[in-house]
């Protein structure tokens, strides 16, 4: 049996010493992996000690990075604890992780579309 943990208890780790969040119910530690972060630090601990669901769906991930977060697992919500407000950990301001988020999505974008035309002219 996991351990659960309340939207309490994880809304107390949200700095670079003691990172979790939470994603489709499941919780994870994520505080040695903000180095390894492709995306950079920045984004995990905008959302630490939050459900970090929605963004993480929305940026979508590889399968390897799917392998990475079932690493990190520690333990489930309960699902009877209501979300509390978390002061993010990360330094920038709203306006500055929007434009770190939107220069990713390009990133992204660019990438998608470069493998996609180095398939499709090497056929």
């Amino acid at each position: 049996m996991s351990k659960v943990y309340t939207y309490q208890e994880i809304a107390e780790h949200n700095t670079t010493e003691s990172c979790w969040i939470v994603i489709d119910g499941k919780v994870y530690d994520t505080t040695k992996f903000l180095d390894e972060h492709p995306g950079g630090d920045e984004i995990i601990l905008d959302l630490a000690g939050q459900d970090a669901t929605e963004s993480f769906e929305d940026i979508g991930h590889s399968d390897e990075a799917l392998k990475i977060l079932k690493k990190l697992y520690i333990g489930d919500l309960d699902k009877t604890s209501k979300p509390v407000e978390v002061v993010s950990a990360s330094s920038t301001t709203s306006e500055e992780a929007w434009q770190g988020n939107a220069n990713l999505v390009m990133i992204i974008a660019a990438l998608f579309f470069a493998v996609a035309y180095y398939i499709a002219n090497n056929k």
